[in-house]
């Protein structure tokens, strides 16, 4: 294990903290510490923030960002653990700038928080507690995007230092009772056209089940399915195929796999099926802790006989009995906003893009940073500059389009 370590101080304020920085260079160097934290039922984390999501993220990913993981790791002086960052280090602009891993894949970047008590650290002390680390780690800036203001009712510190982000998230909690949670989401009328769907969908192609993905064979199945129904979706709309780098699929797989010992998987993987063909006519992927199912990915079948049965809405309504009837206590329907999560869902998850400077060229990315998040938030709440950045979109699309044929 190569460890950078450096003792920090905070000034002389009542309350203040001393942090010991660790940093290790890769994921294998910090596993053990990494995995002992999060088994701790104290813990303070999202599902993205597990070892498995991230370890299959760089696994995947990682060769193509030429990202190089480096885990940081803060300790009281007694030793205890009470933050980690995994974080990737990337030159943007001639600068020096550390992320958290998981990008665009990952819908919360929040660190792992030792406990609630590890949180409530100050927004100064963690200011001083990060710029002492990008020092050891040679950067200008942190960028920490997608940061919740509060994840399980415990304010974030981190989200003190950012500007609101262009989207929030989406979230439910779960009652213990499968049917309340369901009856919680979805209104009476939702419930009967619900049924309704589900008798045309059944007339036309025999039983329909709800699957979890298990087992190598099962997992390919709806995999293949997943990637047929994006491919067929991205073509539609004239958008490029996110989806087509091998990259993409062995991150998903490697996510569903259960995690060492047979322990729970990073993510699963749903699916709507006709029982007898085997027929796939919706997915929902989520990143997955003890306590959370949190959406990352969704698809459906692009017939418009089967669309007309909304077996997206049906596997939805299944997921949320299945969650609340495995003991799950909150689900969440990821960033970004669309008309399905705001009729389900009884939470909206403010979120912050956050920004911590090192230097002083790293002010002024900071500058910059909160100028565009304002931008980008500006035009997502305003219904006619998100019409026209769309037709600015599809027009570059379809120039795209004819110079490749």
């Amino acid at each position: 294990m190569d460890l950078a370590m450096e003792r920090t101080g905070f000034g002389a304020s009542a309350g203040s903290v001393t942090l010991v920085p660790e940093v290790h260079d890769g994921l294998p160097a910090a596993e053990a510490v990494w995995r002992e934290a999060e088994s701790r039922p104290e813990v303070l984390m999202t599902p993205y923030q597990r070892f498995d999501w991230i370890r299959a993220y760089a696994a995947a990913f990682g060769p193509g960002e030429r990202l190089q993981p480096r885990v940081a790791v803060l300790r009281d002086p007694g030793g205890r653990l009470r933050l980690l960052l995994p974080l990737g280090v990337c030159r943007e602009g001639g600068l020096r700038v550390a992320r958290p891993i998981g990008r665009r894949q990952a819908n919360f970047h929040m660190p792992l928080f030792a406990s609630r008590e590890a949180a409530a650290l100050s927004a100064p002390d963690l200011a001083a507690a990060l710029r002492r680390l990008g020092r050891v780690l040679g950067v200008d800036a942190f960028a920490f995007p997608h940061q919740p203001r509060a994840w399980n009712g415990c304010p974030n510190p981190l989200a003190a230092f950012g500007e609101p982000a262009a989207s929030d998230a989406f979230g439910l909690a779960l009652d213990p009772d499968p049917e309340d949670a369901v009856r919680r989401a979805f209104s009476g009328d939702a419930r009967k056209k619900q049924r309704q769907k589900l008798a045309r969908l059944v007339a036309a192609h025999g039983p329909v089940e709800h699957r979890r993905a298990a087992g190598e064979a099962g997992l390919a199945a709806a995999l293949d399915a997943f990637l047929a129904q994006k491919a067929a979706r991205f073509a539609q709309l004239g958008l490029p195929d996110s989806f087509r780098d091998p990259a993409a699929r062995d991150f998903l797989s490697a996510l569903c796999r259960p995690g060492p010992d047979g322990g729970l998987p990073a993510a699963e993987l749903h699916a709507l099926v006709a029982a007898g063909s085997g027929r796939v006519f919706a997915t929902f992927m989520g990143a997955v802790d003890a306590g959370r199912f949190s959406g990352m990915l969704t698809s459906f079948d692009p017939d418009p006989e089967v669309a007309r049965s909304s077996p997206g809405d049906l596997l939805l309504a299944a997921l949320i009995r299945d969650q609340a009837a495995r003991g799950r206590t909150a689900l969440d329907l990821g960033v970004g906003e669309a008309r399905y999560k705001a009729s389900v869902c009884d939470e909206t998850i403010a979120l912050v893009d956050a920004v911590v400077p090192v230097t002083l060229p790293g002010r002024a990315y900071a500058w910059a940073a909160r100028r565009s998040v304002r931008l980008k938030r500006r035009v997502k709440q305003d219904a006619r500059l998100t019409a026209a950045l769309n037709r600015l979109r599809r027009g570059a699309q379809d120039r795209f389009a004819r110079r490749k044929s």
